[in-house]
């Protein structure tokens, strides 16, 4: 499967920013959709950003709509996502995936996952 790399997370005060990045390498694969996807302790998986890698269209969370973006760079095959006004509850491991589908919430659809990053917000 390809790699994905994730990076950016960290420790931010309530209200502070973050960008996270997920670099995808390894192998050639469709450039169909990728997502990102959080879990906290005690918490469901939720994902929480898709993009279609065509195009860019975009989809979001209701939990995180209106501060979190979500974008691409298709030479560098590379997904961030800009995180504004951090709540404490957005902490959590951040994951990125990649997918045969454009802008899937469910798992199962998800077929390369990075190794997370964490991302503490403190209020």
């Amino acid at each position: 499967q390809v790699q994905l790399v994730e990076s950016g997370g960290g420790v931010v005060e309530a209200g502070g920013s973050l960008r996270l990045s997920c670099a995808a390498s390894g192998r050639t694969f469709s450039r169909t959709g990728m997502g990102w996807c959080r879990q906290a302790p005690g918490k469901e998986r939720e994902f929480v950003a898709t993009i279609k890698w065509t195009g860019g269209v975009t989809t979001y969370a209701d939990s995180v709509k209106g501060r979190f973006t979500i974008s691409r760079d298709n030479a560098k095959n590379t997904v961030y996502l800009q995180m504004n006004s951090l709540k404490p509850e957005d902490t959590a491991v951040y994951y990125c995936a990649t997918s045969g589908y454009s802008f899937s919430t469910i798992e199962r659809d998800y077929d390369s996952w990075g190794q997370g990053t964490q991302v503490t917000v403190s209020s």
